[in-house]
């Protein structure tokens, strides 16, 4: 019996709503209301590329040259990201997950992973996410220190908003106080600018045309929001989040097909420079979540 590239599929329904979670990376594989698509997704035949619908666990983005300092000792991470020389989005992307769940609800899923010890990261965690559907989609986060020491921890998303035309030709709105600058060639961190009176003021939605984006925002107060609406058919889909950070990224690597609004807990380099970077200490726990709505 040969197995799907991207594992295990389990659907998920309600009100409309429709998706599909599967057990490589406990990913979101598409996201649809009424059959028009809300998320970006990929086929069942094909594993989860540009990051589509993938989790990030223990952190988000990038840490430049994959090397920090915990507790006093220097750790260097394998370089998952070699053109640039960076360890990005995590550990898990590609591991295997497991539902908990006993799959009675149609419109949830919870499934689990424990991730072990190795190298550049020697800590132990117990990972669960939770699919909720109702009025639209919520996806909640849980990190749990099961291990015997602190562990430096940071969680990202990362699904594509679609209203199933080019982004170029949507409206798009959002509100946040400060980008991050980034270097052109590895997209490390350079620091913070004021939003307002940048290419990346969208406080009043407009349409985001070729503008190119790949960066981080925060000020983004205790809950905010992305919107990319269709001007023409009126069609939206929208993620709001409770994260202190989140990365939109123009999605060059799709053609620009769909944006990814990517929440996160920290930004770029936590690890390095200690940012909004959660420390875990044993037996404690962390969790977020975000919502996608049509």
């Amino acid at each position: 019996m040969s197995v799907l590239p991207s594992g295990d599929q389990w659907t998920i329904t309600s009100g409309g709503y429709a998706g599909t979670v599967v057990s490589v990376g406990g990913g979101l594989r598409g996201l649809t209301f009424e059959g028009r698509e809300l998320l970006l997704g990929f086929g069942a035949d094909e594993p989860a590329h540009a990051g589509i619908g993938q989790h990030l666990f223990p952190w988000p983005n990038r840490i430049t040259d994959g090397k920090y300092s915990f507790g006093g000792v220097d750790q260097q991470l394998y370089l998952t990201e070699p053109a640039r020389r960076n360890a990005i989005h995590g550990l898990t992307r590609w591991a295997n997950w497991i539902r908990l769940d006993d799959g009675s609800d149609p419109a949830y899923v919870e499934a689990g992973h424990r991730l072990h010890g190795q190298p550049g990261y020697p800590h132990q965690l117990e990972l669960r996410l939770r699919y909720r559907l109702d009025d639209g989609l919520t996806v909640t986060a849980t990190a749990v220190n099961i291990g015997a020491t602190a562990a430096p921890y940071g969680y990202g998303a990362h699904p594509y908003l679609s209203v199933g035309r080019p982004i170029d030709e949507c409206v798009l709105e959002f509100s946040a106080s400060e980008w991050l600058e980034v270097s052109p060639d590895r997209l490390s961190p350079i620091g913070l600018a004021p939003v307002t009176g940048s290419p990346f003021d969208f406080s009043t939605g407009r349409v985001l045309g070729e503008l190119d984006i790949d960066n981080a925002f925060t000020g983004l107060g205790s809950a905010w929001s992305v919107t990319l609406s269709d001007p023409d058919s009126g069609a939206r889909a929208t993620l709001s989040g409770d994260t202190p950070w989140m990365q939109l990224y123009t999605g060059s690597a799709i053609g620009r097909t769909a944006l990814a609004v990517e929440p996160m807990t920290c930004p770029p380099d936590a690890f390095v420079t200690g940012q909004d970077l959660v420390v875990l200490e044993p037996g404690q726990s962390h969790e977020t979540s975000f919502r996608v709505s049509a």
